[in-house]
């Protein structure tokens, strides 16, 4: 589950594969729950899960591989990308290369308060700046469907 299912040991872009398979994983809930109404709640169980569960793969891994955060953990950017969709419903291919790219710019930037989290012990600071790196971005998207 760190790993992603394998995504952080591909060789180049770690992270970055683990941002490409989380969004791999919106499409699949899109395309599986086609109710509007129903698809927060999925998504925000699925997103609930993954940070839950991150935490705790996150820290059993960072202890594994004996790294505070291991270049093999990956649900850390799987987890923070499904944040950048939540409440936006089902969103077209725009948005998605626009919420993936800020996200991955936040993951890398890692502007305030995203440095501090970091350093937060185990699992949780290996996964809380991803969080609040699918925030900011999450509040980018959320103001840019208000406005077009």
């Amino acid at each position: 589950m760190a790993s992603g299912f394998g995504l952080g040991y591909l060789p180049v872009a770690p992270g970055t594969c683990g941002s490409l398979g989380s969004l791999a994983l919106y499409l699949l809930l899109e395309w599986l729950v086609p109710l509007p109404g129903s698809f927060f709640a999925i998504h925000l169980g699925v997103t609930a899960a993954l940070a839950l569960g991150g935490v705790w793969a996150a820290d059993r891994a960072a202890r594994h591989f004996r790294q505070s955060d291991p270049s093999q953990v990956v649900i850390d950017e799987i987890s923070g990308q499904q944040i950048v969709f939540l409440g936006l419903g089902p969103v077209g291919w725009k948005y998605l290369l626009a919420g993936f790219l800020l996200f991955r710019a936040f993951d890398i930037w890692k502007p305030f308060p995203l440095r501090r989290v970091e350093s937060w012990r185990g699992g949780w600071g290996i996964m809380a700046d991803d969080w609040f790196a699918g925030v900011y971005a999450a509040l980018i998207l959320w103001v840019a469907k208000l406005l077009g």
